[in-house]
């Protein structure tokens, strides 16, 4: 399977790194900081076309019946696209759900009792991310606009950004994703889930004005969705980086509505 089993490792934290979730309007602070929002309202055969235009092999479609999801907050469910592997040779592109928070790192987890996860991944040296930077654990997370929380005068609010070029197939974040036993919430209990995060990156001049810290690492080309999944980590590690200035529009705090 081209996802394991993973827990939180005994290992310390990362600035750049967003851990646990936040509300619609987050608190002061860090959390105001991060890429915690984001729209996904492409129909699941763009999905279906995209993983075919890889040209990676058959494609499997294990999302079933996949509504609009205009609003994705850290822990919902969402699809993401990853790479299948069987004795060591790729069977193809896997389209399947997971939670958005990957498994945190120890410090976090000390003297709580749920793991609510990482949503944002900055600093892949740290030995926490280094064990899942190979391409059996790197995915793509489709999405058509995102946002980031920016100060106003009546508080944090959602600032939304797409890119400029619309295409038929829509973009991805330059996603992490793994299996993982834990409590993610009290009411639930123990559960085995596919988790995803994705890698943020320094912003772009579309983004840096409204929100100064980070951008996601956004993925345009099939050729760079292409070397995310299957390059050794020295040549996929270039892709995180800043889209091009100029390649985003803002949408405003209306969203793509």
């Amino acid at each position: 399977a081209w996802l394991v089993r993973a827990s939180p490792g005994r290992c310390t934290g990362q600035q750049g790194d967003s851990v646990h979730g936040l509300p619609i309007r987050p608190p002061r602070g860090r959390l105001a900081r991060m890429c915690n929002l984001y729209a996904l309202t492409k129909g699941q055969q763009a999905l279906r076309d995209l993983a075919r235009a890889l040209e990676l092999g058959p494609v499997r479609d294990d999302l079933g019946n996949l509504p609009s999801l205009p609003a994705l907050y850290p822990d919902s469910e969402a699809p993401i696209i990853g790479i299948g592997a069987q004795a060591g040779e790729v069977t193809g592109p896997i389209l399947k759900l997971a939670r958005w928070g990957m498994p945190s790192p120890a410090f976090a987890l000390e003297g709580k009792s749920v793991d609510r996860g990482v949503t944002n991944i900055r600093n892949t040296a740290s030995p926490h991310w280094r064990r899942w930077l190979g391409p059996k654990h790197r995915c793509l997370v489709p999405f058509t606009s995102f946002a980031e929380h920016v100060k106003t005068n009546t508080g944090f609010q959602p600032l939304w950004f797409a890119p400029r070029e619309a295409a038929e197939t829509p973009p991805c974040f330059a996603g992490l994703a793994t299996r993982w036993t834990g409590t993610r919430k009290k009411a639930e209990g123990e559960v085995t889930l596919t988790l995803f995060g994705f890698l943020t990156c320094p912003p772009n001049a579309d983004v840096a004005p409204h929100h100064p810290k980070a951008m996601p690492v956004v993925l345009t080309e099939l050729d760079e969705m292409r070397a995310w999944l299957t390059a050794d980590w020295a040549d996929a590690a270039v892709l995180q980086r800043p889209l091009p200035d100029g390649a985003l529009v803002v949408l405003g705090f209306e969203g793509e509505g």
